[in-house]
């Protein structure tokens, strides 16, 4: 996508040699926009830890190239090691998106137990993750293109008028490595001239909605509004949302949905209102061997401070973060929660639209039927 006039993937090799991972940090957002490098596997495993990178697909796409990175620091005899060595580090920073796991076995697949070279091993690594790479910002543009023909369906029985769009968190091309998932329909339409608006949840403690959404949307044109997170429900029951489309850090094979929390809530309301609820993603953030998302799902718990303090900027422009609650205050932080398949109206993947049902995935995706 553009930024002040040019056009950024959130990732990408960089240096004379291709040595080092380049991303935005998305820490320094909406308030500054930098670029930041990454030289080793631990700088790659600190960044998805601390979000610097984050996001399905931008975590997947980053454990790719930091896998690179830890071929790069391999030694010759004990290259397979390191490489299990590394991804297993890589695994522990973020349990709960599949796209993570997903790409690390992929480079594992490929990288160990191969003849040649240490040289050789090394390139192979960096083109399988260019590769994943170029696939996740192919996959969210279809995603996309599937997910226009929702909204101009909408629009149509609108008669042209706005179509009013919720979403939560940041499912944008800063969760990805461009377009995005939940975003991307929305760029498609608003690209095409369906008049569209989106209603931004807040999505605390991180606030990715207010400071991550909101700065993508408004460096496009698309109009918004920034809400708190416990809007959504009333704006439902006055007929206010069109449709809610929302990204997803891993979806089981029957169609339930982890996504960050407060995503469950949006569910509920909107069956209960009958408004559509729609889940964006790649097919990489499918779990096959998962069936029961609520009993076999790892929900992440984060850093309770994350709860206690908030980030923002001062009127004198300065960065300054504050605590919102009593010194004493306990806190928890869970990252996540489970939509239960039954709350979802449909899944916009990059190889169409499927029921969120374990026969409705597999149409789209029949060769995943013999997995136990």
């Amino acid at each position: 996508m553009n930024v002040n006039g040019r056009r950024y993937r959130t990732i990408w090799l960089a240096g004379p040699d291709k040595g080092l991972v380049r991303i935005i940090n998305q820490l320094l957002l909406p308030h500054q926009f930098e670029t930041f490098d990454l030289h080793t596997l631990e700088d790659v495993c600190r960044g998805i830890q601390d979000m610097y990178v984050r996001g399905a697909g931008l975590i997947g796409a980053a454990a790719a190239y930091g896998m690179y990175l830890a071929a790069r620091e391999a030694g010759d005899a004990s290259f397979d090691e390191d490489m299990v060595h590394a991804g297993e580090l890589l695994k522990h920073t973020r349990p709960t998106a599949s796209n993570l796991a997903w790409a690390v076995d992929a480079m594992l697949g490929l990288l160990t137990g191969r003849q040649g070279r240490r040289a050789q091993k090394i390139e192979a690594a960096r083109f399988a993750a260019e590769a994943i790479a170029a696939e996740d910002a192919q996959s969210c543009r279809k995603i996309g293109r599937y997910g226009l023909d929702l909204i101009l369906a909408a629009a149509e029985r609108k008669n042209g008028e706005v179509v009013h769009i919720l979403t939560h968190c940041n499912a944008g091309w800063l969760a990805f490595v461009d377009y995005g998932t939940a975003l991307s329909p929305v760029y498609a339409a608003f690209d095409s001239g369906i008049a569209v608006h989106v209603w931004v949840d807040e999505t605390r403690p991180r606030n990715q909605g207010a400071a991550l959404t909101a700065w993508e949307l408004g460096g496009h044109g698309v109009p918004y509004d920034l809400i708190p997170d416990n809007a959504g429900g009333h704006l439902m029951q006055h007929g206010m949302v069109d449709l809610v489309i929302t990204g997803a850090d891993r979806v089981t094979r029957r169609g339930d949905v982890a996504n960050k929390i407060g995503t469950y809530l949006k569910a509920l309301a909107a069956k209960e209102n009958g408004v559509p609820f729609y889940v964006a993603l790649p097919s990489s953030t499918f779990d096959w061997n998962m069936r029961d998302g609520l009993g076999e799902i790892p929900i992440e718990e984060r850093d309770p401070e994350e709860v206690r303090w908030v980030t923002g900027k001062t009127t004198d422009g300065r960065i300054e973060s504050v605590r919102i609650c009593p010194d004493s205050t306990s806190a928890r932080n869970w990252g996540f929660d489970v939509t239960p398949a039954c709350c979802i109206t449909g899944l916009i993947t990059d190889r169409g639209i499927a029921e969120p049902s374990e026969q409705g995935i597999l149409k789209l995706y029949p060769e995943q039927r013999c997995v136990p």
